[in-house]
């Protein structure tokens, strides 16, 4: 069995297959011892344990106080886009009435309002009246 090159496309010698076999199968077996030595009885303790306990808990409640705050930040932005909906809604609303009290506001829609109520416009233009002051 031939292996080749990826880069340069050419065979490797049998040599420099079993060089790197050999490599391989050292890292598998230095990774295997590395695990196994951390993971043994006498590595982990019961001191060990004890005496890390309260840093354990200081990251178990960080993570509490982060979860907290990234509902609580999502929630704000849930409430944040229901507000700003609501106040599309409410310009809409407002952009509406304020066009039909325009549209109801104008002089010929106060004359037939007025006529309704037996009120007539007035055709002539005001008199002025001037009050004389006597002299005493």
């Amino acid at each position: 069995m031939s292996r080749k090159n990826t880069i340069r496309n050419k065979e490797l010698s049998e040599d420099v297959q079993e060089e790197m076999s050999d490599a391989v199968e050292e890292k598998v077996e230095e990774t295997q011892d590395f695990i196994r030595t951390i993971f043994s009885p006498g590595r982990i303790s019961t001191y060990l344990v004890t005496k890390n306990l309260p840093f354990v808990a200081f990251l178990v409640l960080l993570t509490l106080i982060y979860i907290s705050n990234r509902h609580l930040a999502e929630r704000t932005v849930r409430q944040i886009d229901r507000l700003g909906k609501e106040v599309k809604e409410l310009s809409w609303d407002y952009k509406s009435l304020s066009a039909e009290l325009m549209k109801l506001t104008t002089q010929t829609e106060i004359a037939k309002r007025a006529d309704t109520l037996g009120l007539k416009e007035r055709t002539e233009p005001p008199i002025k009246l001037e009050v004389l002051k006597e002299e005493r």
